[in-house]
């Protein structure tokens, strides 16, 4: 289980794909790459067209990508810098059992070894399968979901390990609705022939994996489990539901789950996972729980099996042999998101490696490519970014003076990490063996789930809920505290060579963007010390949702492809966090000017420079198909929009370059969103 925390990531492009090195055709000081412009268009109409057209002209979307971008370019240095560290490691001739080196060589060699992954064939899963073939009763129906949680394979519902906000005392589970594979309810309800085709794909996969299992009736099945999930997807929350904070807390004891939502065996459920030790669960979606229980007996118990194995199959197949392997990309990678081509063995090692030995081979990372100057630069923006935070919340014409009191103390008492955590993770309790792929698999997911329940990441102690070679960023409501890992700050989002003005305008709108998410909607509700407590009056919530509802209605007349418009509701979030963020990091940009006039640099302003860098972070190649798919469940816009939708609400923007009616960017100031 991942440790229980509310906490964002800055950008769905760093978390769905992973960053090439940038042509810089470009003076080392602007920052910005002028060979990727499109001079065609002026940025007064299409700034992210403008600053990335040339770009979009020129780089290929990568065959085994369903996005590629500025944040692919950087997640593809790293990788090779990545896979640099992982060789000279495995290099070594001396590699206690047990050491850093030894598990780092081990795994990667674990995932790179195909040929003995094709020796054992289904050989890694038949335990398991006999396991859940062995299910008699309702009671080994739930301890086997229960199993399978534990080592997050295939069990039916997601959770996480932490602090319960409201009953501070010992680590407590919060449970989340599950049970399906299609990326959002829609998926098996909506009467729309797209989706209605995804689901026939999907039904011949769940036969494909259950003929590959040895399962004696593999059609009957995948019919039975396509009905199954469709039946879950009625009763699960939809994504706007979900953000809903005050609806997703219900804690109960399992003696009341018993009591409360019977059908389900809860005790049984929870053993496996050490849940029988917690003092309370917290149920995300309770009403999907109580449903969910209600139908354990209805359904027959054939069909929670295939169920099972289904959900283990699947999660397992990376791990295996190419027929599962291929089964799995050929529905999840090219029907689903429209990927032509899996990503190569050498780049799965490096994800497998990072995934499970984040922190062990992170310090390794950190010590050959993040230079103390980087860290220094970087800090220096975060402090001029909470004076800037400081100077607004003072200023805000929205927040009530209680209000704003608070937001000042919350601001006061953040945490901020640059680079690499205070304190590095240990691995040394978990076995590594180089021939087992599978089983490296299931150690380091159950490794992870005990030492999460015991020690909770981030709540104390310097850990951190990501490793430092991560192409993303983080702020924890819990911890009050925003962490910025060392592989983000590269080109193009922060440049150590370049002048402060792209700097603000990427890095530094992002951070913004990262610590407005302690004073929004979410933010409300947990106090400086990250206790839960809604520190707005109804005036506050009121003048707030007055801007969300304006900034969601321009959302939902965005149309990104025919016929597929943006869920306002579903990005409000977001898309108010991209508009903070840049106006505060616009602000902080000033700031750091001193009163004198920006310089100019290849022509431009710092002002321009500014709102480019902000466009140059967001360019990137999206596949319609993953497009389409991430419009059902994203919180985020799509690439273009991200770049157009924040700088059209903003008023330095239409300074810096003159933006007048007529203009396709343009929108009369009383349209104008403004947060800060």
């Amino acid at each position: 289980m991942r440790v229980m925390r509310i906490r964002t990531g800055i950008c769905a492009v760093a978390l769905a794909i992973v960053l090439v090195a940038m042509p810089r055709a470009q003076s080392p000081r602007a920052g910005i790459d002028v060979a990727g412009f499109d001079r065609s268009v002026t940025p007064q109409d299409d700034l992210y067209r403008h600053v990335n057209g040339g770009w979009l002209s020129r780089v290929a979307m990568p065959g085994d990508r369903v996005s590629y971008g500025a944040f692919s370019e950087i997640a593809d240095r790293t990788d090779l810098d990545l896979r640099t560290i992982i060789e000279e490691v495995s290099a070594r001739p001396n590699r206690p059992r047990g050491s850093a080196a030894q598990q780092i060589a081990d795994l990667y060699a674990s995932v790179m070894d195909e040929a003995r992954l094709e020796q054992l064939g289904t050989a890694p899963i038949e335990p398991e399968l006999r396991r859940i073939d062995a299910i008699q009763t309702p009671r080994d129906l739930a301890a086997e979901a229960g199993y399978l949680s534990s080592i997050a394979a295939g069990g039916p519902f997601g959770g996480s390990a932490g602090i319960d906000p409201l009953n501070p005392g010992p680590p407590v589970v919060r449970v989340l609705q599950g049970g399906t594979l299609l990326p959002d309810r829609d998926y098996y309800l909506a009467d729309n022939p797209a989706l209605a085709a995804i689901r026939a794909r999907y039904q011949q996969y769940l036969e494909r994996i259950f003929t590959l299992s040895g399962r004696a009736a593999p059609a009957d099945d995948a019919r039975a489990v396509l009905a199954l999930e469709t039946e879950l997807a009625k009763i699960q929350w939809t994504e706007a539901e979900n953000r809903n904070i005050g609806a997703t807390y219900s804690r109960f004891t399992l003696r009341q789950l018993a009591t409360e939502m019977p059908g389900f065996d809860w005790a049984a459920w929870a053993k496996p996972q050490g849940i029988d030790r917690s003092p309370a669960v917290i149920l995300a979606q309770p009403s999907f729980f109580k449903a969910f229980a209600a139908m354990v007996p209805r359904v027959p118990l054939g069909t929670w099996q295939a169920w099972l194995v289904s959900r283990y199959v699947t999660a397992a197949a990376p791990y295996l042999s190419q027929p599962f392997d291929n089964a799995r990309f050929d529905f999840f990678g090219s029907v689903l998101t429209g990927q032509e081509l899996p990503r190569t063995r050498w780049k799965r090692g490096v994800s497998m490696v990072n995934g499970y030995l984040g922190d062990a081979l992170g310090k390794l990372y950190v010590e050959k490519h993040f230079p103390v100057q980087a860290r220094n630069r970087v800090q220096k923006i975060l402090v001029n970014l909470v004076d800037a935070y400081r100077g607004a919340l003072r200023e805000s014409p929205w927040l009530s003076a209680d209000a704003r009191r608070e937001a000042l103390e919350k601001l006061s008492a953040l945490s901020t990490g640059v680079g690499y955590p205070a304190r590095w993770r240990e691995y040394g309790a978990l076995t590594i063996r180089a021939d087992d792929l599978l089983g490296n698999w299931q150690r380091a997911l159950k490794f992870d789930s005990q030492t999460r329940l015991t020690n909770v990441a981030g709540s104390a102690g310097g850990e951190w809920a990501m490793p430092p070679q991560t192409v993303n960023a983080y702020y924890s409501a819990a911890a009050n505290e925003i962490v910025l890992p060392a592989a983000i700050l590269q080109p193009p989002l922060f440049d150590l060579g370049a002048d402060d003005a792209v700097n603000y305008g990427a890095l530094g709108a992002l951070i913004g963007h990262e610590i407005g998410h302690a004073f929004d909607d979410r933010g409300r509700r947990f106090d400086g010390s990250g206790a839960v407590r809604d520190w707005w009056t109804d005036a506050d919530a009121a003048a707030y949702g007055e801007r969300a509802g304006k900034l969601i209605a321009q959302m939902n007349a965005y149309e990104p492809l025919p016929g597929v418009r943006v869920n306002g509701v579903l990005a409000a979030t977001e898309s108010m966090g991209d508009l903070g963020g840049l106006e505060i990091a616009f602000r902080a940009y000033k700031l750091s000017l001193k009163g004198k006039r920006s310089p100019v640099v290849d022509g431009l302003s710092g002002e321009q420079r500014f709102f480019m860098g902000w466009a140059q972070i967001w360019r990137a190649r999206e596949r319609d198909e993953y497009v389409r798919s991430t419009l059902q469940t994203s919180v985020y816009l799509p690439a273009a929009l991200r770049a157009n939708a924040a700088v059209s609400n903003v008023d330095g923007f239409f300074e810096a370059f003159g933006v007048k009616p007529g203009n396709r960017l343009y929108r009369p100031p009383a349209e104008r969103v403004r947060i800060w």
